[in-house]
């Protein structure tokens, strides 16, 4: 019996349609010029972690729902007397996605998340970094799919960074746009 592995939608977008824009596009001689998504990196700071440590637990379970893998507590390195932070202090979790799991991620984020915010106008154009990786932050993590509105007790940011292969931004700017996100003109 054949085992047959699950390739995620967008990966087989990316495969069959995007290559060949980008290629056309850029008209890079060799496809190993191509760029291509490299990993997602989820960041979910909880500030009020200072008074109660437990709401580091909470926010590292629904990240773990968010992203489908469990995240990395993250601790404070050194200690700030006017924020009440101590040195190994938690304060925050993270997690990297990578292969399936980062298309799945990017699949839900543009289809799913980011027409349910209020008020959303498209991301803004000019969040790249100048070597072809693009930040983004989200105000509520309750607009995925996976979190039950009814059993939080808080609504938490995070900051979402797409790393890709792509040496410029205008690079970056046309393998993201090939992935339907919604920039503002």
């Amino acid at each position: 019996m054949a085992d047959t592995a699950y390739v995620p939608r967008l990966r087989t977008e990316y495969e069959d349609n995007i290559r060949k824009i980008l290629q056309e596009q850029f008209s890079y001689k060799n496809t190993m010029e191509l760029p291509k998504l490299d990993k997602i990196v989820l960041n979910m700071g909880v500030g009020e972690a200072v008074n109660d440590t437990k709401k580091v637990k909470t926010a590292a379970a629904e990240m773990e729902r968010i992203a489908g893998q469990k995240p990395v507590i993250t601790y404070a390195r050194k200690s700030i007397a006017g924020f009440k932070v101590r040195e190994d202090m938690p304060l925050g979790v993270k997690v990297t996605l990578r292969k399936t799991r980062m298309y799945e991620f990017l699949d839900r984020l543009v289809n799913i998340a980011l027409p349910r915010v209020r008020d959303f106008r498209g991301l803004n154009p000019n969040s790249f970094d100048g070597r072809g990786n693009y930040a983004m932050g989200i105000k509520e993590h309750i607009i995925f799919p996976e979190i039950n509105y009814d059993q939080i007790d808080q609504v938490w940011g995070m900051d979402i960074v797409i790393t890709t292969t792509a040496k410029t931004d205008d690079e970056a700017r046309a393998l993201l746009k090939a992935f339907n996100f919604p920039f503002r003109a």
